[in-house]
């Protein structure tokens, strides 16, 4: 317990540090904080999670953007644009070979920061990155300069989210690391813009990003935040038909199995190739205002999103304990007992036939007589004493048969629960609770940690998001349109 101690005082800071940031960002998320410190209590009982662990940690607290393509796609050129500074380099070669996550904070001039600052910083997306990085990259995770950059941008379009700037893919040496962080980008992303080159528009360049691509889409029902772009269109006017580009280009993905999402042909007004043709211009400017505004509009929607993303967290996992961990843990345990009970029986039936086949019971009798033949030796054992002694040394057999007993059970029961969350699930640690609930007595039915005030809690915290999702409707929405007081 000393030596968690240090780590729990840790995970404590953290959730502190988040409701000092949330206090200036979004107080009305403070409640949902305070709903997960609520399930931490609750899940820490149980063994579903550990003591130096909260549910708040595994969750996303900073809307993010991230934009992912080829190097030639325009990514940092969007940027540059988007916050109208020339933050990052730009060119037709490889210029960036990191995930640049790009913050606000006030000052005159933007400021770069090295990896660890994102490695070690639990407010940002790669905290303890290294140990993905380790997974694919074995000993790089300590070297996470190689793959991230922190940049800072005085802009208010900054303020509340945070943007990343992924490395161009086929430009990148170490690819399969690369492609972890994309996944993991991926998976908290509120926004997902991939840029394509207009000027190279099929998808072969970005074969192993978009096989990522694809399975990620598949399996997440939130695929409307994909946005893929067509990129510097500029480059396509003097084509006799530049909108079958945009329409091969959508074939082509279609047939990479990119079916879902938006679709949008744009380029930067600030670096565009000359059109001459007026009405041609005027068409290619129309196109790229529209495009370009809804996906500004995206972007700026991403803090409303990650709210509500958040409460709908913390409302599914109050209902994963109860609906998914506990009848689990709970069926776990049924098999565990059934199958102890089981063995126990076998054991003794073995037991029994030792001692009536192979003489057990004389030949520790004949071992009682032996030490009482030895002169100095007075064990003081009559009749009684015998007989109890030898309950003592069959009650210690027992006892050491049922507990190895036991641990085999929970062994074999073990392997077969599911340890890894899904895809955008919290994590909840099934197998730890149940090897919990097997250090006791196999006639207790419950799970360690569960009772009737545990339910009470999960019930009040689904309650309560409730009136967190209320309260972010009057934040972001007037359902009766009227201008009442929040």
């Amino acid at each position: 317990m000393q030596q968690r101690a240090p780590a729990h005082r840790d995970s404590q800071q953290r959730i502190e540090q988040l409701e000092a940031h949330l206090r200036a960002e979004n107080p009305t998320l403070l409640e949902a904080v305070q709903g997960f410190r609520q399930l931490d209590q609750v899940a820490q009982s149980m063994g579903l999670l550990r003591e130096d662990e909260s549910f708040a940690h595994q969750v996303p607290w900073w809307p993010m953007v991230s934009l992912l393509g080829t190097f030639s796609s325009g990514k940092s050129s969007f940027v540059n644009w988007y916050l109208g500074r020339a933050l990052q380099r730009t060119g037709n070669q490889a210029v960036d070979d990191k995930f640049t996550v790009i913050c606000h904070a006030a000052g005159e001039e933007p400021k770069t920061l090295p990896g660890t600052a994102l490695d070690a910083d639990p407010r940002f997306p790669f905290f303890r990155i290294g140990d993905e990085i380790d997974k694919v990259a074995p000993g790089e995770g300590a070297h996470a300069d190689r793959f991230l950059l922190l940049k800072t941008c005085p802009s208010d379009k900054l303020k509340g989210k945070i943007l990343i700037d992924s490395p161009g893919f086929d430009a990148d040496a170490q690819r399969n690391a690369t492609l972890r962080l994309t996944d993991h980008l991926v998976q908290l992303s509120d926004l997902v813009l991939v840029f394509f080159d207009a000027r190279h528009p099929e998808p072969g360049a970005m074969r192993d990003t978009l096989e990522h691509l694809v399975a990620a889409v598949r399996r997440r029902p939130d695929a409307e935040k994909f946005l893929y772009i067509l990129n510097q269109m500029d480059a396509t006017a003097r084509e006799d038909n530049p909108e079958e580009v945009f329409a091969a280009w959508q074939r082509a993905l279609a047939e990479k199995g990119l079916t879902a999402g938006r679709f949008y042909a744009i380029y930067n007004p600030d670096r565009a190739i000359p059109i001459d043709d007026a009405e041609q211009r005027q068409r290619y400017e129309e196109k790229r205002d529209a495009d370009m505004a809804e996906i500004l509009d995206r972007i700026e929607q991403v803090e409303v999103g990650r709210a509500y993303r958040i409460v709908d967290a913390l409302e599914g996992t109050a209902e994963r304990i109860r609906d998914e961990a506990l009848p689990k843990l709970e069926d776990a345990l049924g098999r565990w007992r059934r199958l102890v009970w089981t063995l126990d029986l076998v054991m003794l039936v073995v037991l029994a036939v030792a001692v009536g086949t192979l003489g057990l019971d004389a030949g520790f009798d004949g071992l009682v007589a032996e030490w009482r033949g030895f002169p100095d030796s007075d064990l003081g054992l009559g009749p009684v004493g015998i007989e109890v002694a030898k309950g003592a040394v069959v009650f210690g057999v027992l006892w050491f048969l049922h507990s190895r007993i036991r641990l085999l059970a929970a062994g074999l029961v073990r392997g077969r629960l599911q340890v890894e969350p899904e895809d955008g699930q919290i994590r909840l640690r099934v197998a730890d609770a149940f090897l919990r609930s097997t250090k006791r007595s196999t006639l207790r039915t419950r799970p360690v940690g569960w009772s009737a005030a545990a339910e009470r809690t999960l019930q009040s915290v689904r309650g309560g998001t409730t009136a967190l999702i209320q309260k972010l409707n009057d934040a972001f929405a007037r359902p009766s349109g009227g201008n009442e007081n929040r």
